[in-house]
């Protein structure tokens, strides 16, 4: 019923359109000054994190595994929506007030630092040990070996995941408009507010979170392709 009025009627059909096009530029707005920022700064802070945990991960030192061991636990083992909730709204209560779009930043790039810490530690772990080996064997450090040899052998293993965790990332930052945020989700939401037509701007806003993910898709493509050429087959 609802498909047929807009179909037959035309007046309905001008309504939804200028309301299409009034809200697209508002919600590429918050998609190109909030969303991709967001998701980028997250992404470079989450996988520095991630790096550093999967090392202390696999260092041998007891202390520094255990730390790294209870931090991915507790990310993973919690929602990210709470996560976000416990930064914004509960660390005030104890006297630790942070703005919205830095307390997202936060949230999100430690997301990323536990799940992405899986992800390389694994990619490490795939590496032969006879790499190491070759190191040690012509005088590098273990610092010179992981930098020179292993990183970059790791590197291009993770790419395929990261890169879909990336892409993931992107559509998660949707969570931060719960606090606040004025990302495309929250842009969406206040124009939806204003002209009752939900179905229509949220479809709309995931047009355009779709549009975003098959271009960074088609990116990841790209990469991978252009590493493959450095791969023995």
């Amino acid at each position: 019923m609802y498909l047929n009025n807009i179909f037959t009627n035309q007046e309905m059909q001008e309504k939804y359109l200028d309301i299409f096009v009034s809200s697209l530029w508002p919600l590429i707005q918050g998609a190109l000054v909030y969303t991709i920022p967001l998701a980028l700064i997250t992404f470079v802070l989450g996988l520095i994190l991630a790096v550093l945990t999967a090392l202390a991960r696999l260092s041998g030192i007891k202390p520094l595994e255990w730390i790294a061991r209870f931090y991915v636990s507790v990310l993973r083992g919690t929602p990210l929506l709470v996560q976000l909730f416990i930064i914004f709204f509960g660390l005030p209560s104890v006297g630790i007030t942070i703005d919205s779009f830095t307390a997202a930043i936060i949230g999100f790039s430690l997301s990323v630092g536990a799940y992405g810490s899986e992800i390389i530690r694994a990619a490490l772990l795939s590496i032969p040990k006879g790499q190491w080996e070759a190191g040690y064997s012509i005088s590098m450090t273990y610092t010179q070996a992981l930098r020179r040899i292993i990183l970059p052998q790791a590197a291009r293993v993770s790419i395929p995941p990261l890169s879909n965790s990336f892409i993931s990332l992107v559509k998660d930052t949707s969570l931060a408009s719960t606090i606040i945020v004025a990302e495309m989700f929250r842009k969406a939401q206040e124009i939806a507010a204003q002209n009752y037509e939900f179905l229509l701007v949220y479809s709309e806003a995931a047009l355009i979170y779709w549009v975003i993910c098959m271009a960074l898709s088609f990116a990841q493509g790209r990469i991978e392709r252009k590493l493959d050429r450095y791969i023995a087959k």
